[in-house]
């Protein structure tokens, strides 16, 4: 397992899957300022506020020069329910079961929940500068007043 990638280092530039079916990359980002958040799960209570409270800002993200992407294991047609039940204006992108953005980033992790480990998606936000470098990164995020947080320094940035 890789450790987790910090600030100062290039992101990885490893293809993802839309929920239509297409594929984006961080380099696709390249110019622009990227909030890339990592989440768990599609329609879980903290991934779905996470979810909201980022759509919520993104003019405001798009006012500040920074594209949005929410990234999961989900499958796309999971993200497209997801979307569509939750008004959501945050992109979406599936990662890969294996070998994905999460995993070269280390946030795909061991979790263990009433005594069952499994794997898991450590929740995770990176702000990626013009350069595609990792500017920031919040790690373990608390949901709440985060998406306003994350403005804040990418208005800053």
């Amino acid at each position: 397992m890789s450790e987790t990638i910090g600030a100062g280092t290039k992101l990885p530039d490893v293809a993802m899957t839309t929920p239509e079916g297409g594929t984006v990359k961080p380099s696709d980002f390249l110019g622009r300022k990227l909030v890339l958040f990592f989440y768990p799960k599609d329609d879980t209570p903290g991934c779905t506020t996470e979810n909201k409270d980022f759509s919520a800002l993104a003019a405001e993200f798009e006012g500040a020069g920074t594209a949005l992407l929410g990234v999961s294991k989900d499958p796309p047609k999971k993200h497209l329910k997801f979307i569509e039940k939750h008004g959501l204006a945050a992109p979406l992108a599936t990662d890969a079961e294996e070998g994905g953005l999460s995993d070269a980033l280390g946030i795909w992790t061991e979790k263990s929940m009433y005594g069952r480990t499994y794997m898991g998606m450590e929740r995770t936000t990176y702000l990626i500068g013009t350069d595609g470098k990792i500017a920031q990164v919040w790690s373990k995020v608390k949901v709440k007043d985060h998406a306003e947080e994350v403005l804040a320094a990418a208005r800053s940035l």
